[in-house]
């Protein structure tokens, strides 16, 4: 539709006078009027988060394990419960060199990047141009050689009559802060898989300490054993069994320095050094200590698990894509000026003649596209429905993760004493052993049977703390590890265009 204004008849007499078209400034203003009254209208639904019933209570909570020396605060830093300055060092190194989280940053990064090119479809574009030509021209067989020089400067506007730039912008941030809660992810997966790493090593320190004590005791017996031999009193076999018992039990300790090896290769990795550059020396004096983690309500933990936000953030930004869809419904409109100075040389660019210039709106619309548009429109939806999917699976496996490692915590804590029960008495067992068989009122085979019950409950003893040390970083990280969703950017601009309800595509 094009509107033409003009002015009224000149009255006779009096001089013709260039007028402006005022009657064009009020037109403009008027068309200015309404691309703002549609600008409140936003296609699409509006995003509320979906709706997951959420139990009152973990079904394995209680007093799973106590007397606990330290506990997990929500500053973010909760490897420091573990009161281990080697653990502190290690999870810093990880935070600034491990390639995962660089990985994770630069995405996220990216994301914000996306996020502000969506912004910048709110504002106009402006180009300048500048040209220049010399040619020959033939006119009623009159070949004229001239230049001709111009610069112009273009705006052009498209007004967020729909809502679609919106909810673009809607969708960059929450995707932007999806992907912040995916770099916390992945911190967090990382220093819990280092502090598990760790505390696995120091384990395996204790263990390979306790087949030294161990390798002491079966050489001093086998001593015991040859002298008895030699002096009549014990047998040939006697021998040759304390011998057997602690070769045995020397290989073992030698398969237990290819664990440590291994676990300190994926400690030099998760740092960001080659397993060549780093070593990690045995503690005498480590001493571990089994944080108590706040587990909290099953409600907040959909607020302190960075893997529940991220979902919860892309079905939001599922939900903002479905109204870019339904805006393609609607007309567009772009507004667009132009200005500039024309001539034959630059002397007459700033005269009257030369100056060039025109103001331009279209208003467009599709009228047949095969069905792309319902075909986008039902894509997205569809695409959000898989998202609240995801996001309801992802609570569910944290719900289950927190269960099972409360568990696991409360059993091994009752394993535990009934292990340390157990170590007692093979102590005192292979103690009474040795001092018969040194009485000769039984066979070395007694002893024998006594210290394999020994080194197998204080084995298993240092590998249920090894345990109970591995649940207990998985605890921590199944609640969150202290981060909170509050964390996120709340970018200013996203909550200063948050459009009001205005008309949606009907499904």
């Amino acid at each position: 539709m094009t509107t033409s204004f003009c002015p009224p008849p000149r009255p006779p007499g009096r001089p013709r006078i260039p007028s402006r078209p005022a009657c064009t400034g009020a037109a403009l203003a008027a068309t200015l009027a309404c691309v703002l009254a549609l600008a409140g209208c936003a296609a699409g639904p509006d995003y509320a988060r979906p709706a997951m019933p959420v139990p009152a209570a973990y079904g394995e909570a209680g007093p799973w394990k106590t007397a606990t020396p330290g506990r997990v605060d929500a500053d973010g830093r909760w490897w420091t419960a573990f009161q281990d300055p080697v653990l502190d060092g290690l999870i810093a190194q990880a935070n600034e060199a491990n390639q995962n989280i660089a990985l994770a940053a630069a995405q996220y990064r990216q994301a914000r990047a996306a996020a502000d090119a969506a912004r910048a479809a709110f504002w106009p574009t402006a180009g300048i141009s500048v040209s220049g030509d010399r040619a020959r021209t033939l006119s009623n067989g009159v070949s004229r050689l001239g230049n001709a020089h111009a610069i112009g400067l273009d705006v052009s506007w498209e007004p967020d009559l729909w809502g679609a730039v919106r909810r673009s912008v809607e969708a960059g941030n929450a995707s932007a802060q999806a992907s912040a809660a995916q770099l916390a992810a992945a911190r967090l997966s990382i220093q819990a898989t280092l502090a598990q790493d760790y505390l696995q090593l120091r384990v395996t320190d204790q263990e390979q300490a306790l087949y030294a004590r161990t390798l002491d005791a079966y050489e001093r017996a086998l001593k015991l054993t040859r002298s008895q031999y030699a002096a009549g009193v014990a047998l040939r076999s006697d021998v040759a069994l304390a011998e057997a018992t602690l070769s045995t039990t020397r290989a073992q300790a030698i398969d237990l320095e290819q664990q440590r090896r291994q676990l300190q290769h994926a400690i030099a990795i998760l740092t960001g050094r080659a397993p060549a550059d780093f070593t990690l020396p045995e503690d005498p004096a480590w001493r571990p200590a089994l944080p108590q983690a706040p587990v909290g309500l099953p409600s907040e933990l959909l607020e302190r698990r960075p893997d529940i936000a991220t979902a919860e953030r892309e079905a939001a930004a599922a939900n903002a894509n479905i109204g870019v869809a339904r805006a393609a419904y609607f007309p567009s409109l772009v507004l667009s000026a132009s200005g500039g100075f024309s001539g034959g040389g630059f002397g007459p660019w700033f005269a009257t003649p030369g100056r060039i210039w025109s103001l331009g709106a279209a208003l467009a619309e599709t009228l047949f596209d095969g069905g792309l548009r319902a075909a986008r429109d039902a894509q997205a939806v569809a695409a959000y429905d898989a998202a609240v999917a995801q996001y309801k699976q992802t609570v569910l496996g944290g719900f289950q993760e927190v269960e099972d490692n409360l568990a696991t915590l409360r059993v091994l804590a009752d394993e535990s004493q009934a292990q340390d029960q157990a170590v007692t008495a093979s102590r005192l067992a292979e103690r009474l052993a040795l001092s018969q068989y040194r009485a000769g009122t039984v066979t070395y085979l007694n002893v024998v049977t006594a210290q394999n019950l020994t080194l197998s409950n204080e084995r298993g003893a240092a590998q249920l703390l090894g345990r109970q040390l591995v649940a207990s970083v998985a605890l921590i990280k199944a609640t969150g590890g202290g981060w909170s969703a509050a964390q996120l950017d709340a970018t200013p601009v996203a909550s200063a265009m948050a459009a009001p309800a205005g008309p949606t595509q009907p499904d």
